[in-house]
């Protein structure tokens, strides 16, 4: 629910499975594998926004798709321990970008007002196809607050509306969980029974958001993502 209205339900899920005894690596894939489902869920439900996004969608979704590889092989071929000690600071960002994300918006809308929201070029410029990008290599690896990061960078490089950019975020989110879930499958160890208890909530919690999450203050979503983030942090720490 949280992924589809704000993004970052990863700061929550995969504190959960910490919390649960689970190692950081194999949390983190099995947190993915999880979401995979749940982020298609999402851009299911908010599909009726993007009625002529087909071709900027390819294009876009190419940058997803070979970030989100990228991203998973380094999770992959770095030692654990490089991952168990950034963890703490990955989460401390999501947080802090969570925090952030009402300035973002306000910053966007204005930009948006300036410009008319004429819904931009057909593909978008090619720095932006490489945020795209950069971000898939982000969400691959860890993932958390990507949402935030692309309705950042899609509101920055794209004139469209808030919704629409929404909608765009959740389907190469979906593509960035996707291509590394299938890399996780095939080469990690994955928790199935974590995997799929977040694939189920995460389906059934895209569909209520994706419906009447948005009816909530994001200020809920907000305050309970961090304080999930600066538990776990401090949980990892001492």
């Amino acid at each position: 629910m949280i992924n589809t209205v704000v993004g970052s339900g990863t700061l929550i899920t995969f504190p959960t499975l910490l919390a649960l005894g689970v190692p950081p690596v194999i949390a983190n894939v099995s947190n993915t594998v999880g979401l995979a489902p749940g982020s298609l869920s999402g851009a299911w439900a908010t599909g009726h926004e993007l009625t002529g996004q087909r071709r900027r969608l390819l294009w876009l979704g190419t940058a997803s798709l070979l970030g989100g590889i990228a991203g998973a092989l380094l999770l992959l071929w770095l030692p654990s321990a490089a991952f168990d000690a950034i963890v703490p600071a990955l989460i401390g960002l999501g947080c802090v970008l969570v925090i952030m994300q009402p300035f973002i918006s306000a910053r966007l809308a204005i930009r948006r007002a300036r410009l008319g929201a004429d819904g931009g070029s057909v593909h978008g410029p090619v720095l932006l196809w490489l945020a795209v990008a950069f971000v898939g290599v982000y969400g691959g690896y860890f993932g958390a607050a990507q949402g935030v990061l692309l309705i950042a960078i899609l509101g920055i490089g794209l004139s469209e509306s808030l919704l629409k950019i929404n909608a765009i975020k959740n389907v190469l989110a979906t593509i960035v969980n996707a291509i590394a879930s299938v890399v996780f499958v095939i080469v990690s160890e994955v928790n199935w029974p974590a995997a799929i208890a977040i694939a189920v909530g995460s389906v059934f919690g895209a569909q209520v958001g994706g419906r009447v999450g948005s009816k909530i203050p994001t200020t809920i979503y907000r305050v309970i993502i961090v304080a999930v983030g600066v538990a776990a942090i401090v949980s990892l720490l001492s």
